[in-house]
């Protein structure tokens, strides 16, 4: 499994509340990405970072969607530009349970 984590400095400082309002707007745009797990919604502690945490299948999975438009959407909607890092996820531990992947 591939985790991404996709970073960028807000312009402004945003609010939890309009945080939930702008990326549950967007939310749609995520379902039935091909190869796309979750996806986490993230916003740092006072409000000037936002990003996501994305679970793939596949880096190629990954790189389909992290194309020049969705950048670009990006800065244009968030006021800066993205950053991407990629990560390997070889053990998932949930509440109950460890999973070697």
């Amino acid at each position: 499994m591939i985790v991404a984590i996709v970073r960028f400095a807000l312009p402004h400082s945003m609010s939890l509340e309009q945080a939930r309002s702008t990326f549950e707007a967007s939310a749609p745009n995520y379902r039935n990405v091909p190869g796309l797990r979750r996806k986490h919604y993230l916003l740092g502690e006072g409000g000037t970072v936002a990003g996501g945490v994305y679970l793939w299948d596949s880096r190629a999975q990954a790189d389909a969607l992290y194309d020049d438009a969705w950048r670009a959407k990006l800065t244009e909607r968030y006021g800066a530009p993205p950053t991407v890092e990629y990560f390997e996820s070889p053990v998932t531990v949930e509440a109950d349970h460890v999973a070697a992947l």
